[in-house]
C-alpha cells in the first residue's frame, strides 16, 4: 500500500490549505476569462477546410450564397396583381436593403431593376426593369405590369409563383458584416408588418434558421437550469447529507469554470447548438464524483476518520478516475482531425474540460470532503442491508442484476446480449448521414421556419440550388468568356442532362444562356422557333451584347461575374433531404462527365450552392465518424492494457463499450435522428460514459476477487457497489434531462436530450451486466495480479489499527484534544 498513488494522497491531504489557495486562484483566473466567452455561428467555420465543394464556394461565394434569406409575401385572396400587394413588395423590399450586413447587389424582386422584361422595338431588344420608379396602382397599369412580367419567363419561373398568387424577395448577406440576431429581428419585424388578412408573409434561410437557434437560447438556458435544479434535488434526496449533496456541484462547478474560461481567454466562440454538450461533461463530472463519494463512504465506515478516508479514498480512485478521465479526454481529442474549425474548437473546449476533471474530481473531492461535515448516514449509503425506501430497491435491482451475470443465467444472458447486439449493428449500419427532412431537422416540422420552407416549396422551384461553376482559366476583360459559344453549348448541354435526369431531375435550372435565348428569340421577330441559339461565334456574341446592352451588369451577378468571365448553372431541387442531395449531386456529375470539365478557355466545377455545401458537412461525418471511433478503440486498448498489464483487460472494456456505440446509433435511427456534424459530436462523447462506467467497474471487481472469495461473489459485491454509483448517476440523469424533451421549442435539443437518455440507459446496462458476464466468462487472469495500476485490494484494517495508535499517543500528550485528524504515512 506504501506506493505513489498513497504518499500522493498523503502529500496532497498534508497541504491541504496550499491546495485550496491554487485552486482557488486558478478559477479566479478562469472565471475572469469567462468575461470573453462568446456563443455564435460562424458559418464558415462549419464547413470543411479540405472539402473541394466548400474550396469552390470560396473562389465564387456570390453564385448560390447559403446566406440568403428568401421572403415569400403570399395574396391570400385573389392574385398579387393589385395595388395593396405590390406596394408591400415594393416596401418590403427597399425595407430589407436597409438591414445591416445585406449585399445591396444581391437583392432580388420583382421590385428591383435586376427582375426585367425584354420586347422587341424597331432600335433592337429593349430590356427594362419590370417596375419603374412607381407601384403600379390604376388597373391599366396593372394589366401592364402583368404583361411585362408574362415576356419575362425566367421572374415567371423564379419569382411569381405558378398560381400568381405569391412572389418571393431574396437578399444575401455578407458574412463578415452578419449578425444573425438583427438580421433575424429586423426581417421577423417586416414580415409581421406586412402580414394581415389578405397577405401571409414567409421567411426563410440559414441567417433566418440560426436566428431561430439564437432566438431560442434563453428558453435552452432555462432548460439547462431546470436541469441542474432537478439534478441537485435527486442528489439531495439520495445523500441526504451536506457533503454528498456539495461536493459534485462544487466539484462539477470548477471544472465548468475552467472550461469556459479558457475558450474566453483564447475567444474561441463556442456553436449555439453545441451547449448540450455541457450538460454531458457536468454527468461525467457527477459520475466521478458519486463514484469517489460512495467510496469514501464505504472507508469511512470503517475508519471513522474524514480526513484520513479522504486520504484513502484518493488513493484507491485515483488510477480509475485518471484512466477513465484519460480515455474520455482522448475520445475528444481525436475530433480534432476532422478539418473543421467548429469542431476543432468544440475538441479544445470540451477536451480541456475533460482533463479538467482530474484534479477536481480526484483531489479537490478529497480536500471538500475532509472540510465538509461528516454525514450522519454514511452507514445507510455503505450498507448492503439496507432495507428501506430507494436504497432498497435500487439493491434489489442490482442484485437481480448480478445474478443474471454468473451462473447458469449467464448462458442466457449471453444469448440475448448477443441477439441484441446483432440488431443493433444491423439497424445502426441503416443510420443516415445528413439531413432527414424537408427544411431543418434543428427545428421541429410545425414549426413557423419549416412550414415556411414547405410554403415556398409549393409555390417556386425552392430554396435549395446546386451551383456548377463555369470558370475561367485566365482573365481576359476583352473577351467574355461566359458568352462565348462554348460556354453557351457546355451549359444548355448540362442542363439538358440533368433535367432529363432518369432518377431525379431540377424543378428549374437557369444559366446565362437562358437569357441569351430569350433575347435571341426577341431579337428574330419573337417566334419561339428562334430560341436555340446559333452556334457561331458572331451570333452568340450578339445575343449576349443584346442582353446586357445598356444595363448595369451587377444585374447579372447571380449567374455571372461583372465581368463576364465565370458563370454558374444553377439547378433548383425540391427540397435537402439527404436522398435529395445525393441523388441531385449524382446526375450533376454525369452531366459534367458527359461534357468534359476541361475546355480550352474554362474548367466546368463542382459544385456550390446549399446542396453541395451541406454535402460538404455530412461527407466530413461520413469520412470522420468511424475513424474518430477507430482511434478512440486503439487509445482505449492501449490506455487499458497497460494500466491492467492484460490485453484481455483491454477486449474486456471495448466490446461493451462499441456494443453502446452501435445501439445508440440504432437508437438514433429509430428515432428519426440523422448523423451530422452537430450529433456526432454528442455522439462520440457518449462513448466516453460507458468507459468510465467499465473502468470503475473492472478495477472493483479486480479489487474484490480472490480465489477464496470466487468470481460470483466479486462480480456481486461490485456491482452492488460500485453498480450502485453508476446507476444513481445513470438515473438521476434520466430524470434531469427529460425536460430536453418535453419543454424545448428547438427539435435538436429535444433530440440531444432523448440521446443523451439513450447514452446514460443503454451504457448503465451494458456496464452492470455485459462487462461483469465477460469476466465470468472469460475468468482474466490478469484479476489475481499484483502489480495493477488500478484494482489494489485495500485493507481498511491496518489505517484502523493505525488511527488507533496514534489516537492514543496524542491522547496522552494532548488529553483534552481527543481524538485529532491525521495522516498516517
Amino acid at each position: 500500500m506504501d506506493n505513489y498513488r498513497f504518499r500522493i494522497a498523503a502529500w496532497v491531504m498534508r497541504n491541504r490549505l496550499i491546495a485550496v489557495f491554487c485552486f482557488v486562484c486558478i478559477t479566479v483566473f478562469f472565471a475572469v476569462g469567462m468575461r470573453g466567452l462568446t456563443i455564435k455561428t460562424i458559418f464558415s467555420d462549419l464547413l470543411p477546410k479540405d472539402d473541394p465543394y466548400v474550396q469552390v464556394f470560396s473562389d465564387h461565394p456570390n453564385f448560390g450564397n447559403p446566406l440568403t434569406v428568401t421572403v415569400m409575401i403570399k395574396r391570400t385572396t385573389g392574385d398579387i396583381y393589385n395595388a395593396d400587394t405590390l406596394r408591400k413588395v415594393w416596401e418590403f423590399t427597399r425595407a430589407i436593403d436597409l438591414v445591416p450586413g445585406i449585399n445591396h447587389d444581391s437583392l432580388i424582386s420583382i421590385a428591383t431593376e435586376k427582375a426585367r422584361y425584354a420586347e422587341a422595338t424597331p432600335n433592337g431588344v429593349d430590356m427594362r426593369p419590370l417596375m419603374e420608379d412607381t407601384v403600379p396602382s390604376s388597373q391599366a397599369a396593372l394589366d401592364d405590369f402583368r404583361r411585362r412580367v408574362e415576356q419575362s419567363p425566367n421572374v415567371r419561373t423564379f419569382y411569381v409563383s405558378g398560381d400568381e398568387t405569391a412572389t418571393i424577395i431574396t437578399a444575401a448577406f455578407l458574412e463578415n458584416l452578419l449578425d444573425y440576431d438583427v438580421v433575424f429581428s429586423s426581417v421577423q419585424e417586416l414580415a409581421a408588418k406586412y402580414r394581415d388578412d389578405n397577405h401571409e408573409v414567409y421567411v426563410v434561410g440559414q441567417p433566418i434558421l440560426t436566428g431561430w437557434v439564437y432566438k431560442l437560447q434563453e428558453q435552452t438556458y432555462m432548460i439547462f437550469g431546470i436541469t441542474l435544479l432537478a439534478l441537485v434535488v435527486a442528489l439531495a434526496l439520495y445523500m441526504r447529507n451536506i457533503a454528498g449533496t456539495l461536493t459534485p456541484i462544487i466539484c462539477s462547478s470548477v471544472a465548468a469554470v475552467w472550461g469556459f474560461g479558457l475558450v474566453g481567454w483564447i475567444s474561441a466562440p463556442i456553436e449555439p447548438l453545441l451547449m448540450i454538450v455541457p450538460l454531458l461533461l457536468v454527468a461525467r463530472s457527477f459520475s466521478h464524483c458519486v463514484q469517489f463519494s460512495e467510496r469514501y463512504y464505504e472507508i469511512y465506515a470503517h475508519l471513522k476518520d474524514k480526513r484520513k478516508s479522504a486520504e484513502v479514498a484518493m488513493g484507491v480512485m485515483m488510477a480509475p478516475s485518471i484512466l477513465g478521465v484519460i480515455t474520455d479526454a482522448l475520445g475528444i481529442i481525436f475530433i480534432a482531425l476532422a478539418p473543421i474549425p467548429a469542431m476543432e474548437r468544440f475538441a479544445l473546449f470540451c477536451g480541456f474540460w475533460a482533463i479538467c476533471i482530474i484534479p477536481t474530481g480526484v483531489f479537490l473531492i478529497s480536500i471538500v470532503l475532509s472540510y465538509l461535515p461528516t454525514p450522519r448516514n454514511i452507514e445507510r449509503l455503505s450498507s448492503q442491508d439496507d432495507t428501506r425506501g430507494v436504497q432498497a430497491l435500487q439493491l434489489k435491482t442490482l442484485r437481480i442484476l448480478a445474478k443474471c451475470t454468473h451462473g447458469k443465467a449467464a448462458r442466457v444472458t449471453t444469448v440475448v446480449t448477443a441477439l441484441v447486439g446483432v440488431v443493433a449493428i444491423v439497424i445502426a449500419m441503416r443510420i443516415e448521414i445528413g439531413n432527414p427532412v424537408e427544411g431543418s431537422n434543428l427545428l421541429w416540422e410545425d414549426s413557423e421556419y419549416n412550414t415556411a420552407i414547405r410554403a415556398i416549396n409549393n409555390h417556386f422551384p425552392g430554396v435549395n440550388t446546386l451551383e456548377i461553376i463555369l470558370e475561367a482559366k485566365t482573365r481576359d476583360v476583352s473577351n467574355r468568356v461566359a458568352r462565348t459559344p462554348e460556354v453557351v453549348r457546355v451549359a444548355l448541354e448540362i442542363q439538358s442532362l440533368v433535367e432529363n435526369d432518369p432518377v431525379l431531375s431540377p424543378r428549374a435550372t437557369l444559366s446565362f444562356a437562358d437569357y441569351m435565348m430569350e433575347a435571341n428569340r426577341l431579337f428574330s421577330g419573337g417566334d419561339p422557333k428562334w430560341l436555340p441559339l446559333d452556334p457561331t461565334v458572331s451570333a452568340i456574341r450578339a445575343a449576349g451584347t443584346a442582353v446586357v446592352f445598356g444595363t448595369n451588369p451587377v444585374n447579372f451577378s447571380h449567374i455571372s461575374d461583372y465581368e463576364f468571365q465565370n458563370s454558374t448553372i444553377s439547378l433548383w431541387y425540391k427540397d435537402n433531404k439527404q436522398e435529395t442531395v445525393d441523388a441531385a449531386l449524382a446526375s450533376a456529375q454525369h452531366a459534367v462527365d458527359k461534357v468534359g470539365a476541361d475546355h480550352p478557355e474554362f474548367t466546368v466545377r463542382m459544385g456550390s450552392g446549399t446542396i453541395a455545401l451541406q454535402q460538404a458537412m455530412n461527407s466530413v461525418v461520413s469520412r470522420y465518424h468511424w475513424v474518430i471511433l477507430a482511434l478512440l478503440n486503439l487509445a482505449i486498448f492501449g490506455v487499458v492494457a497497460f494500466a491492467y498489464r492484460s490485453f484481455v483487460a483491454a477486449v474486456i472494456v471495448l466490446i461493451p463499450v462499441n456494443l453502446s456505440n452501435f445501439m445508440l446509433s440504432a437508437t438514433m435511427h429509430i428515432l428519426g435522428i440523422g448523423l451530422d456534424i452537430n450529433s456526432v459530436m454528442v455522439a462520440v462523447l457518449g462513448v466516453g460514459v460507458g468507459i468510465d462506467y467499465g473502468i470503475y467497474l473492472m478495477s472493483r471487481i479486480c479489487e474484490e476477487y480472490s480465489e477464496d472469495v470466487g468470481w460470483a461473489s466479486a462480480i456481486t459485491t461490485s456491482i452492488t457497489t460500485t453498480g450502485k454509483a453508476i446507476m444513481f448517476t445513470a438515473s438521476i440523469m434520466l430524470l434531469g434531462i427529460m425536460p430536453w424533451y418535453l419543454l424545448s421549442d428547438l427539435k435538436f435539443m429535444a433530440d440531444m436530450g432523448l440521446l443523451l437518455v439513450a447514452i446514460m440507459l443503454i451504457n448503465m446496462i451494458l456496464s452492470l451486466v455485459v462487462l461483469p458476464l465477460l469476466i465470468w466468462l472469460i475468468k482474466p487472469r490478469f484479476a489475481t495480479r499484483d502489480d495493477l495500476m488500478v484494482g489494489e485490494s485495500i485493507d481498511l484494517s491496518i489505517f484502523t489499527r493505525q488511527l488507533e495508535e496514534v489516537s492514543e499517543v496524542k491522547n496522552k500528550v494532548y488529553p483534552s484534544k481527543g481524538n485529532v485528524d491525521l495522516v498516517i504515512n
